[in-house]
């Protein structure tokens, strides 16, 4: 049997954190510790996301904690705990962390990864209205730039199409000006609708 399938009965088709059953996808526990198929789980895409901080956190998608930390899976175990401190400043999180118990092998995976340290603001690519940049967006400059190491001058209004996202750094973006691949600052971009 693959994995895919494992976690698919183990689950019963529905997503493992929230119980959602569209677009699920295997998702590795970080640092992976025992068995493949106690340190993957199966998530939604939504849950997927918040987790791994490229959607903002939606507060009531998250009541489903107070079931999911129940689990007798490891994975889900660790991921609720990470996800309940990330939380902690909510009270119905911070009661449900206080009533949680994780074995010292378990705790310590939890907190191997260092994300329990981290409250539940998320760092996203946002421009300088703070509308929130994907990849392969379509930008344009609010600011005449010089471009450093060239001639070129990007002016004002240039329009910057299938942008990437420079993954280290949210202030910046890479795009095609007169066919050059450069850098930009996210703070001189207007998202075009």
């Amino acid at each position: 049997m693959t994995l895919d399938a494992i976690l698919n009965e183990r689950s019963g088709g529905n997503c493992e954190v929230c119980g959602g059953n569209t677009d699920l996808k295997t998702f590795e526990v970080l640092p992976a510790t025992g068995a493949v198929e106690d340190y993957s789980i199966l998530l939604c895409n939504t849950c997927r996301s918040q987790i791994e901080k490229k959607a903002e956190l939606d507060l009531a998608h998250w009541n489903c904690l107070t079931t999911s930390m129940w689990s007798e899976v490891p994975g889900v175990q660790v991921v609720s705990w990470r996800m309940l401190n990330r939380l902690r400043d909510q009270s119905w999180a911070a009661e449900q962390l206080d009533m949680m118990y994780l074995e010292e092998d378990r705790l310590a995976w939890a907190k191997a990864s260092g994300d329990h340290e981290n409250d539940a603001t998320v760092d996203l690519h946002r421009d300088s209205n703070g509308a929130v940049l994907q990849n392969g967006d379509t930008v344009v400059l609010t600011k005449s730039l010089d471009v450093k190491g060239t001639t070129l001058n990007a002016k004002l209004g240039t329009v910057v199409k299938n942008i990437r996202l420079v993954p280290d750094n949210t202030e910046q973006i890479e795009g095609k000006i007169e066919g050059q691949m450069i850098v930009i600052l996210t703070k001189y971009l207007r998202k075009q609708n």
